[in-house]
């Protein structure tokens, strides 16, 4: 397993980079635009000597994924010129960050999601901490911050086979932080990252 400095932001991020750049993301091909096209931003930071990944609750104001979390995104527009652009463009008006500030280390495989017929692209980026976040309150209700090595691990009180949300029962992959869950496309965003580097990074606090 690979160690990770975490007083040196730069070593996740090459080896994110790397390893990324050396596999293409699979696509879900979609030649009868059966699908509705988004993208999202992965955004990985250090905040208190710990790698972190940042996720959004989303309001019950939005018309798609009402109170889930998930990452900074949406759908793509006519005059996005790219899959990257849009998550940009979807992180800056839903939370304020600028593209400037994100240095997008590559592209995740495509996922869907069961019922909103969404293809969505995710892009992993690394950003600035702390930083002066712009919540847009119609479709952001709170930023939350999960520590990257809960992804990392098998302990059964963060990582559920089936989702529980407004009383109903969803069989997907999910995650239990600090009684904040994550389902859904975000979980099998979050699992097709672990199988590229699960094995290759150890994110442990100080290296414990």
């Amino acid at each position: 397993m690979l160690r990770v400095d975490i007083m040196n932001q730069k070593d996740l991020s090459e080896i994110i980079r790397e390893v990324l750049s050396a596999r293409p993301p699979k696509c879900i091909p979609d030649e009868q635009s059966s699908y509705i096209h988004a993208a999202v931003l992965f955004p990985i930071f250090v905040a208190n000597g710990e790698y972190k990944v940042l996720f959004t609750q989303r309001t019950h104001k939005v018309e798609n994924h009402k109170g889930q979390i998930s990452f900074p995104g949406g759908g793509v527009e006519e005059e996005d010129g790219s899959l990257e652009e849009t998550a940009l463009r979807e992180a800056h008006e839903e939370i304020g960050l600028l593209n400037e500030d994100v240095e997008i280390l590559g592209q995740l495989d495509d996922t869907t999601t069961v019922v909103s017929n969404f293809v969505v692209h995710p892009f992993v980026g690394r950003i600035p901490y702390p930083y002066d976040f712009k919540i847009n309150p119609v479709e952001v209700k709170r930023i939350i911050e999960v520590p990257f090595r809960i992804f990392l691990s098998d302990d059964p009180k963060y990582k559920r086979d089936r989702a529980e949300f407004e009383g109903v029962t969803y069989p997907s992959p999910a995650y239990l932080y600090k009684g904040d869950l994550i389902w859904g496309a975000t979980a099998r965003i979050i699992d097709g990252f672990v199988d590229v580097f699960k094995g290759k990074l150890d994110l442990s606090p100080n290296g414990e």
